[in-house]
């Protein structure tokens, strides 16, 4: 810390008690070191907090680095799923392509078979069924929605077992 040989402290310790005086040497020696003591952990300190913020300024570069390689890998890996999914929506395209054409000799086969409607009596009835009267909806606009928690004496509920079978607690009692 500092340059001092022990002849100059033995040259500072003679010089204080001749000018303090034996009685109050001591006292001023405590005073002395404590200041010491106190000035030395300042130091500490000091270059403690100058070492945490050169530290943390690399930290902060690194943290820079590891974002901006996270979003680079976000982008490569949102292309790649894109890619994946637009090659399985060909794939279900083209499956379902296949299928119509193969199902297609298989209808006209059953068709043949069974005697069924002709072709065109069979694509109107598929018609029919996708796109019903504008009637019904109106019939449905008149039905309040139903609410599963109600009681509802007037509907039409088939029972799941049949009244001559006894249930499980009648065939105890």
């Amino acid at each position: 810390m500092l340059d001092i040989s022990f002849g100059e402290f033995a040259l500072i310790g003679v010089v204080a008690l001749v000018v303090l005086g034996p009685e109050r040497l001591p006292a001023v020696a405590r005073t002395v070191g404590a200041l010491l003591a106190r000035a030395q952990r300042f130091v500490a300190n000091v270059k403690a907090d100058m070492q945490q913020q050169a530290n943390l300024q690399g930290l902060d570069s690194i943290r820079q680095d590891l974002q901006e390689a996270a979003q680079s890998f976000r982008g490569q890996l949102e292309a790649e799923v894109q890619q994946v999914r637009d090659t399985i929506d060909q794939g279900a395209a083209d499956a379902r392509a296949l299928a119509g054409e193969a199902a297609e000799p298989f209808h006209e086969a059953e068709r043949t078979i069974h005697g069924g409607p002709a072709p065109d009596a069979e694509a109107e009835a598929h018609e029919a069924e996708a796109h019903p009267p504008e009637a019904a909806p109106a019939a449905q606009a008149d039905v309040p929605p139903r609410d599963e928690n109600q009681l509802d004496l007037f509907d039409d509920v088939s029972p799941s077992r049949p009244a001559s079978q006894p249930s499980a607690t009648q065939a105890r009692e």
